[in-house]
């Protein structure tokens, strides 16, 4: 009977009990006590109050005394279910397991983290419930598989023989040592990456062993190493891969010719950024008699050369991106692929994926075709060559450049006026020295040039997602069970965010209206509102913030940003593994065969959508890190800046030259004292009521840098505190 007894769901009231009682787990309270917490009046709510307090005892949930003192029965945590999720520490510490299936994560405190690490899929047991937020607290139970295999840190020797890493705060929480055989020739003070070995009891200190010696933590080489393994990312390749890519041979067989469509004859071009090797697209376009556009992309055929399984294959999957550091690129592929065989060097051979579309001229797809072809690039451009050309310069295939220019601005519009969000955000960037270090920062200018380049890109994206739909109906019942695909996908913005924007412009006279779902035409026009302004690269920012990251999965919600019911990445197989995924899936469809299950395409977005993110953290870590390293040079001068934001900790400002973002911390206003207005989003001088408000227009200078923590702090020069 007891068994049945415990099986039987509890009720409303029984659970409430329960969630007040965790959230106290080592007090028991009266009963009367907890009567009062529960709203409970007269005779009738404590009759209610006792037969749920019998039920609960029944089950062994809770304990009560005598007196009448009732407490959680922590013996009954242990039948408590166990969540699986993947462990994100935080810099102070403590945890959070994002796991799938409830709306809020579970917070570890450090102390119940046992030996678990930053990016581990872990078991965790929720003990209590916060007594404020009603927020669930727990611990670490199990840990299923480690996330991270790579780490940054310094080796330190306190006495001989003895051998410590202290890791780099990005990179985990807790101090390594290290068996003499295991050092690599590292020396006290030197950077180092290191693996963990073994973790077994959280009394004592995780083993590790040394795997690559970056050198002195001062140079910017360390530095952006660091910054690269702190991601997981390795600048070299596996000897197998290596020696894979160096296996391909390059030469194209005139049997591989003859079952493609042979463009060599076409006129074909490649525009990229003047130091790019990596040329994974290629346009043509010329206009048809009906009057419509035959626009084509060319995408570099990298499945051809990278069979599914092979070490070369899964050192991609693994990767999942190449990495675009200021200085340097990781690429995904080894380079004899990236800028070699597959990179659509001009008067080159190469074989293509190719997307080709009839534009009607208001910019509607009329048809299209996804063929696999072979090309002869005739020309490599820069944008800056494009602009100039189509500015007015003469050139031979001016007449493809201002037809590509022409269907672009239509694309361009047709975008915009259905819904897509106009983000424009300046990015940094530096010219540097010999040894890497920044000698000066500029603002990338952008150009019609890349505009042109990215129409082309998405209509193509565009097209091939919309292509699954046809084969699919093409396909009867269970076309779509049969033809699952790797969407792009954009998920509605954050709505606090968007309030918090909204209460951030409100002081500013600019309105700006959030109900429950919000449209890109509503986002569009807050940033029309902006425009041209200095608050535009700042609401642009937040803007960005508010927005849910863009993922990759088989089940297609559209791509919110863009206003795309279908979209796909397709355009940038050298560069991004999605699209080598999408490759293989239009090439075996078009043969009426397939490739990947749902699962496997859920498996493998997952998986690429973090690569993706970490990809994008190291990027704005080495922009960053140059940043802080082209102020460390320059402490003590002033600059014009804008507050891009305001906190009860003080002001974030940007620079307006070397657009690089520093803070004001509140302690250092010394004029007065300041508190935070959080209803006017500013913050307010209590004696002299000066305030400082998002937008203003500030005058500030260098006081400190922090290298190792990619940190900026500014304050107000003497003579502007008056």
């Amino acid at each position: 009977m007891a068994r049945k007894n415990k099986k039987k769901r509890l009720t409303s009231l029984e659970k409430e009990i329960l969630k007040i009682l965790k959230s106290w787990p080592d007090a028991a309270i009266p009963a009367p006590v907890l009567q009062d917490a529960l709203g409970l009046k007269g005779k009738k709510g404590d009759e209610k109050l006792n037969k749920s307090l019998q039920t609960l005892i029944n089950k062994d949930q809770i304990r009560m005394t005598k007196g009448k003192l009732i407490s959680f029965n922590e013996v009954y945590a242990e039948e408590e279910p166990l969540y699986e999720g993947i462990l994100d520490v935080n810099k102070y510490g403590d945890g959070y397991v994002v796991t799938e299936g409830r709306d809020q994560d579970i917070k570890i405190p450090a102390r119940y983290l046992d030996t678990a690490l930053d990016r581990d899929r872990v078991k965790a047991k929720i003990t209590h419930y916060h007594k404020k937020s009603g927020k669930p607290i727990g611990r670490v139970e199990e840990i299923i598989e480690r996330g991270k295999t790579l780490f940054v840190g310094t080796l330190d020797s306190p006495a001989k023989n003895s051998w410590f890493i202290r890791p780099d705060e990005h990179s985990s929480r807790t101090d390594f040592f290290v068996d003499q055989k295991d050092i690599k020739g590292a020396k006290p003070g030197q950077k180092v990456t290191f693996r963990l070995v073994e973790w077994d009891n959280v009394r004592g200190l995780p083993r590790a062993k040394v795997e690559q010696i970056l050198g002195d933590p001062e140079t910017s080489e360390a530095k952006i190493l660091s910054i690269l393994a702190e991601k997981q990312f390795s600048a070299e390749f596996p000897n197998e891969v290596e020696a894979f890519a160096r296996s391909i041979d390059d030469r194209i067989p005139q049997s591989e010719i003859s079952r493609r469509r042979d463009l060599r004859d076409e006129i074909t071009f490649t525009i990229d950024p003047a130091d790019a090797k990596d040329f994974d697209d290629a346009l043509s376009i010329r206009m048809l008699d009906n009057g419509n556009y035959e626009l084509g992309v060319h995408i570099a055929d990298v499945t051809h050369y990278m069979p599914r399984g092979s070490d070369l294959d899964k050192e991609a999957f693994q990767r999942g991106t190449s990495v675009y550091l200021v200085d340097r690129v990781i690429p995904m592929l080894p380079e004899r692929l990236s800028n070699g065989v597959c990179s659509l060097r001009p008067r080159e051979e190469k074989l293509v994926f190719s997307c080709f579309m009839e534009i009607h001229p208001s910019g509607k797809l009329v048809d299209y075709s996804v063929d696999e072809c072979v090309i002869n690039s005739n020309q490599r451009f820069t944008y800056e060559e494009v602009q100039k050309i189509l500015d007015g310069k003469d050139h031979k295939l001016k007449p493809q450049l201002k037809t590509a220019e022409k269907l672009a601005r239509t694309l361009l519009d047709r975008r915009f006026k259905a819904g897509s969000i106009n983000f424009e955000t300046p990015e940094p960037k530096f010219v540097l020295d010999d040894n890497g270090k920044p000698v000066d920062v500029i603002v990338k200018k952008r150009l019609f040039a890349h505009r042109l380049i990215e129409e082309c890109m998405l209509m193509a994206n565009k097209t091939v997602a919309q292509h699954i739909d046809k084969i699919r109906r093409g396909s009867g019942k269970k076309g779509k069970e049969n033809h699952p695909f790797l969407y792009r996908v954009h998920d509605q913005p954050d709505l606090e965010k968007l309030y918090n924007i909204r209460e951030n412009v409100k002081p500013l006279g600019i309105q700006f209206e959030v109900k429950n779902r919000i449209s890109p035409g509503e986002i569009n026009s807050l940033l029309k509102k902006v425009e041209d302004t200095k608050m535009e690269s700042i609401i642009n920012d937040l803007m960005l913030r508010a927005m849910s990251k863009a993922e990759y999965s088989p089940k297609n919600i559209g791509h919110f940003g863009l206003g795309f019911t279908h979209y796909a990445h397709f355009t940038s197989p050298i560069r991004r593994y999605p699209d080598v995924i999408v490759h293989r899936l239009l090439k075996r469809y078009n043969a009426g065969n397939r490739e990947y299950t749902y699962t496997e395409l859920e498996e493998a977005g997952q998986q690429c959508s973090e690569q993706e993110r970490y990809a994008v953290e190291a990027e704005r870590d080495s922009v960053k890190l140059k940043q802080v390293e082209y102020l460390s040079e320059r402490l003590g001068e002033t600059y014009d800046g804008v507050i891009s934001g305001v906190t009860e900790n003080g002001l974030y400002v940007i620079l307006n030259d070397v657009y690089c973002e520093g803070m004001i911390h509140v302690r250092d206003l010394k004029d007065d004292y300041y508190v935070f207005d959080q209803k006017r989003h500013c913050l307010l001088g209590r004696s002299r009521g000066k305030q400082y408000r998002l937008g203003d227009d500030i005058k500030v200078k260098v006081a400190k840098t922090d290298l190792e923590r990619r940190l900026i702090d500014f304050v107000i020069p003497d003579n502007q505190t008056q």
